[in-house]
């Protein structure tokens, strides 16, 4: 039986040898969409086991879970890194409202940023200050600030198209916003959620502190942005009106967790390794469908895509499924530290960390040589409507990995709803189209196919094909 298995093998891939990189792509295109794994895989990581915080059971859970899955696949390897990750726990929901006169109140709906302290057990009730940034809540300086919440209400800038530039644009306010505020002498710290749209759901995200010593650290927490549209409009009809919000949080040791590693072992380049990612942990309000079970289960695609569609890859494959990325970036640092330790070359690395939606091209962190080969793909992938091939950013995880001769590349996704869900408890899995999620893991399955196949060098490839 082993006998007959070795010579289908072999036939298989002859043939594939013997196919244009246009039928290649063809056939990865056609496998995922008619016999995807990504959806199955990821309707069981937010309905069965659901959000996956650092140090949580959902994470611990989707640790078994997808190791077992990528076991299944009959990879040459699989395995778990041990990283220590830490975990902070949200606690009972929060509770918030704006009071215009006393005894006259309006609940509001917040939601505690990741990192932050609880306020006091009873809760925490303050006159508030609006700041749209950190120059405004220095002019102001303390004596306008102290004892007082300090409410950063800077919107996403709607006319940029990238959405991801909105979101850095803004998103300084969310993550050092207690930091700076505690300068001035502020007691508590609102900040506007990071959504393009207005609606009553508070996004959370990871927050700073700094080295603040425990007992000067102040509660931080998003506000919807409908309530923070109300909030500012009343602050401007009555600046002495008070804020109160009660939030339970609590940051606990660091536990034991792991990044989840598959291989496919190269066949003429096994020491030049290939990464294909995205992080495995998520907040804790949705079941981090989006962000990022989508990535997750499409790089675990790759791997079975490539295998289905008969290519032994040149080089060895990984996926990593990173651990830790929301609140920490440790699975990431852990997997370039051990990469490090051992030697190994990574050649190549490609995240998706941007959303299930559909897919519109990369962005790349390479040279100038080897931006131009992948430019020479783009006839390839114009039948996909992948369109969108720029230099720029790859991803939080494999960027650890960066030298000066690899490639780094981030699947870029349509990102005009992703904001809508991003870190909020609609973050579930009915927002996730299977077509598209399924065209996404084709996508990175193409490019990771072209990279193996051409390397990641023009002056090393022209060599290899003379030779």
């Amino acid at each position: 039986m082993k006998y007959l298995l070795s010579v289908l093998f072999i036939l298989i891939s002859l043939q594939i040898s013997s196919q244009t990189d246009e039928e290649v792509l063809k056939n990865i295109y056609k496998q995922s969409l008619t016999n995807g794994k990504s959806y199955d895989w990821l309707n069981h990581l937010s309905n069965q086991i659901g959000s996956r915080l650092s140090g949580s059971l959902g994470a611990e859970k989707a640790v078994a879970y997808t190791k077992e899955e990528l076991e299944k696949l009959g990879l040459d390897k699989v395995w778990l890194q041990l990283v220590m990750v830490p975990r902070w726990i949200r606690g009972a929901k929060e509770f918030a409202f704006i009071e215009s006169t006393p005894g006259k109140t309006t609940t509001v709906n917040i939601c505690a940023l990741g990192g932050s302290v609880a306020t006091p057990a009873l809760g925490l009730k303050a006159n508030v200050v609006e700041v749209k940034n950190f120059e405004e809540l220095e002019k102001l300086g303390k004596e306008k600030i102290e004892g007082k919440i300090v409410f950063y209400n800077r919107p996403m800038q709607v006319d940029l198209i990238h959405t991801f530039e909105a979101y850095g644009g803004c998103v300084n306010q969310r993550y050092q916003g207690a930091l700076e505020a505690t300068k001035y002498g502020a007691v508590g710290v609102i900040v506007r959620s990071m959504n393009l749209r207005l609606d009553d759901l508070p996004h959370t995200g990871s927050m700073t502190y700094g080295d603040l010593p425990v007992d000067k650290r102040i509660p931080s927490a998003a506000i919807s942005t409908n309530d923070a549209e109300l909030l500012s409009t009343m602050l401007r009809l009555n600046n002495s009106i008070k804020f109160y919000f009660k939030q339970s949080c609590k940051q606990l040791a660091d536990v034991q967790s792991y990044n989840v590693i598959g291989e496919i072992t190269g066949s003429e380049f096994p020491n030049e390794y290939m990464v294909v990612g995205g992080h495995l942990d998520s907040w804790d309000l949705g079941d981090g469908s989006h962000d990022d079970g989508a990535g997750v289960v499409q790089s675990m695609d790759v791997l079975r895509l490539l295998k289905e569609s008969g290519i032994q890859p040149k080089r060895s494959i990984r996926v990593v499924l990173f651990m830790n990325e929301e609140n920490g970036l440790r699975g990431g640092r852990k997997y370039a530290e051990v990469a490090k330790q051992k030697g190994e070359n990574h050649v190549f690395a490609l995240e998706s960390d941007s959303g299930g939606f559909s897919p519109r091209g990369f962005s790349f962190d390479c040279s100038d040589a080897s931006f131009e080969q992948v430019l020479s793909w783009q006839p390839l992938f114009k039948p996909y409507l992948i369109h969108y091939f720029e230099k720029g950013g790859s991803g939080a995880d494999v960027g650890p990995l960066k030298t000066d001769s690899n490639v780094l590349a981030g699947l870029r996704p349509d990102s005009q709803r992703y904001f809508d869900h991003h870190h909020a408890s609609n973050d579930t899995f009915d927002a996730v189209n299977k077509r598209e999620l399924e065209l996404g893991a084709a996508t990175m399955t193409a490019l990771v196919y072209l990279f193996d196949k051409y390397g990641v060098n023009p002056i090393s490839n022209e060599k290899q094909l003379k030779d």
